[in-house]
């Protein structure tokens, strides 16, 4: 087993992943680090673990290439981590049902994504976008919930809780 303590700090992840998303922006032109520090957040305030949170602050970063997939593969980083963002990196040309079906296999990444979507859908979030494109995200975050079997209002951790107490 690798020693944790050669393993980059949240704090460290952090540092990169700002560095990295430094000069992009989001649909509404504000600093895409805004968004990787509410998906963080969104991710602790769910119960998510130190990994979890690392993750969501990595989230993007390959997808948008802010960081390459050697370099998180090169990462001083447990595999853990690794796995949930690249479960949570789309693929050039992969259809929707493969992309949500790999986050729900790999353990941890539900809770990233959840928090991502809530971010994305966030209604003062989309107010500033034009009305199509708002309309166009508003379906598409609806879309991938449904198929990641997120109900409004209801964290992953809730639903396995009412599927533990419905086998009761």
């Amino acid at each position: 087993m690798t020693d944790p303590h050669t393993h980059l700090t949240l704090a460290e992840v952090e540092a990169i992943a700002r560095e990295a998303h430094a000069d992009q922006r989001d649909k509404a032109g504000r600093p895409y680090t805004e968004h990787l520090a509410a998906v963080a957040e969104g991710v602790r305030t769910r119960g998510g673990s130190e990994d979890q949170i690392a993750a969501a602050w990595l989230h993007d970063a390959v997808e948008d290439d802010a960081l390459s997939a050697r370099w998180l593969a090169g990462a001083a980083l447990p595999q853990q981590v690794k796995d949930m963002v690249l479960a949570v990196t789309r693929r050039d040309g992969e259809d929707l049902r493969s992309y949500t079906r790999r986050i729900l296999d790999t353990p941890g990444a539900l809770l990233i994504k959840e928090s991502d979507l809530a971010h994305n859908a966030d209604p003062a979030r989309l107010a500033v976008l034009e009305p199509a494109t708002r309309t166009r995200l508003t379906e598409k975050y609806a879309l991938v919930r449904g198929l990641l079997g997120l109900t409004p209002g209801e964290s992953p951790v809730e639903q396995s809780d009412q599927a533990n107490t419905a086998k009761d």
